[in-house]
């Protein structure tokens, strides 16, 4: 079988092509939502599809990094002002 009879639109093998690619667009932006690398993930998803779904959805969204003389254990208030 030729590799052109292969990739004809409408076959399983690019349907499914389709769908993994367009899930791996999907993880990338559900990644920055959660304020992660949207490419980094798009790059992990075309390797593990669904199971990067999941793993993004149970994981906690990043914590943005506290500007300097502002401690956590103080509720996020400056400290020494």
């Amino acid at each position: 079988m030729s590799l052109l009879a292969m990739i004809q639109p409408g076959s399983v093998p690019t349907q499914y092509a389709v769908g993994w690619f367009t899930l791996a667009l999907i993880n990338a932006g559900l990644a920055q939502g959660k304020g992660r690398s949207g490419l980094a993930w798009w790059v992990l998803s075309l390797f593990l599809g669904p199971l990067a779904t999941f793993l993004l959805v149970v994981l906690d969204p990043v914590k943005p990094p506290l500007p300097p003389g502002v401690s956590e254990a103080s509720g996020g208030r400056a400290v020494g002002v």
